[in-house]
């Protein structure tokens, strides 16, 4: 269980430089295209200093494990994971995670709404602003709890993507 707090710091420029770092040591492990998202992937957004990231495969039991760890990563299963058939990995260790993987079959739910969401913010200062207000009132109301953070944030994320799905076709990911 993580007991780090969370921390929402101003965007860092050298975010996108950190993701591919590590997107070089992945992609030849994993074979498929890697994906930054999350507020790290978003210019300007205030985040916390964790690069998420996303890869999406046929078969998340396919996963060389041990290559990934080979390559430093650490396997960090987190809830759901098994109902969204998906695996999380963490670099260079779970408690003090500088980069996060999500690793998620093609036919599961949600990881184009991760690629929607980012591409939205991206697209919309305004909206994206109005969310790292609420990330830095609820990092600041409590910075130990992840499910209330999360639970706090989820109402405006489900507002965005209900504009963010509006007219627009959900991204695919390539295979």
């Amino acid at each position: 269980m993580r007991r780090d707090p969370i921390v929402i710091q101003p965007y860092d420029a050298a975010w996108p430089a950190r993701f591919e770092e590590q997107r070089a040591v992945l992609e030849p492990v994993l074979g498929v295209p890697v994906h930054h998202i999350g507020s790290t992937a978003v210019p300007g957004l205030p985040a916390k200093p964790i690069i998420d990231m996303l890869a999406v495969v046929e078969d998340h039991t396919r996963v060389p494990g041990e290559r990934l760890e080979s390559a430093g990563w650490v396997h960090a299963p987190e809830p759901g994971d098994e109902e969204q058939r998906k695996l999380s990995y963490c670099h260079p260790t779970v408690e003090h995670r500088t980069h996060h993987l999500h690793v998620i079959e093609h036919d599961s739910d949600g990881w184009r709404d991760w690629l929607l969401f980012r591409d939205y913010l991206c697209e919309h200062p305004d909206e994206a602003e109005r969310y790292a207000a609420l990330k830095r009132e609820l990092a600041a109301q409590d910075d130990t709890d992840r499910p209330r953070y999360r639970a706090g944030k989820a109402p405006l994320i489900a507002e965005l993507m209900v504009t963010a799905r509006s007219g627009r076709p959900r991204p695919s990911a390539p295979r």
